[in-house]
């Protein structure tokens, strides 16, 4: 019997992947990863020139992607037979070899294998090897740090309503916001209404060759990338003691 092994990559720099990361890749003989339609896809990219000779490929294309709603039934019916459809041929797979599935970030942190990781429970061993979430390249980049003393940090998603934005934004301290894309003018407006804007970073590709890094209100309103993340830095709630 073989095993399932998601292998998490970190937030994109190459250099960020763990030694374990790094093993496990260079010796897999055969890769899978998800991808859009027609693209590399951000996780094989980060390993290019790292896999070995003849190493057998399976890219896995979402049917969909941004073309319809996240939230229609529709787009819930297509993901869930990709996600079984993927389930079924990594577990025929994974009776005779190891599977090295590709990860950007850390696994378990909002990772779309988990998708496949819920389905494969009791049918195939499965190990996780953990990476460091991209958010953490991210705040790096800026060169701040994320939170200090008591700050409480919320990590919120821009597909969440307006109102449910604003109030989470208020009543945290360090925020990270994920999901950007064509949610950044809803995001930038929700911050705005907590009062939050002046204080937040976009960070565009983190880590990675192209990455850009700036304050949210500088910029013109547009989309952002899908690697994109807004930061809001903590300030420390907790003051130090003074001598």
């Amino acid at each position: 019997m073989g095993r399932i092994i998601c292998c998490g990559l970190g937030p994109g720099d190459p250099d960020l992947m763990s030694v374990r990361a790094d093993r496990v890749v260079r010796a897999a003989k055969h890769v899978a990863y998800f991808r859009k339609r027609g693209q590399l896809g951000q996780a094989r990219r980060i390993v290019e020139g790292m896999l070995a000779a003849g190493v057998s490929e399976y890219p896995m294309e979402y049917p969909v992607t941004t073309e319809i709603a996240f939230d229609s039934p529709e787009y819930a019916r297509l993901l869930a037979g990709f996600y079984d459809e993927w389930t079924e041929r990594l577990a025929r797979l994974a009776r005779a070899v190891d599977i090295v599935v590709l990860c950007e970030g850390d696994p378990y942190f909002y990772g779309s294998f988990m998708h496949l990781h819920a389905r494969l429970q009791g049918r195939v061993e499965i190990e996780v090897v953990a990476g460091i979430p991209g958010m953490v390249g991210c705040w790096n980049s800026v060169g701040r740090p994320i939170a200090l003393a008591d700050d409480v940090t919320t990590v919120l998603m821009g597909t969440l309503p307006e109102a449910e934005l604003v109030q989470r934004m208020q009543n945290s301290d360090a925020l990270v916001v994920m999901k950007t894309g064509r949610n950044l003018t809803k995001i930038r407006r929700t911050l705005a209404a907590a009062g939050r804007l002046g204080d937040a970073w976009l960070v565009e590709r983190g880590t990675m060759p192209d990455q850009r890094v700036a304050r949210l209100a500088d910029l013109a309103e547009a989309d952002a990338p899908y690697f994109a993340i807004v930061l809001v830095h903590g300030q420390g709630r907790r003051k130090e003691a003074v001598p």
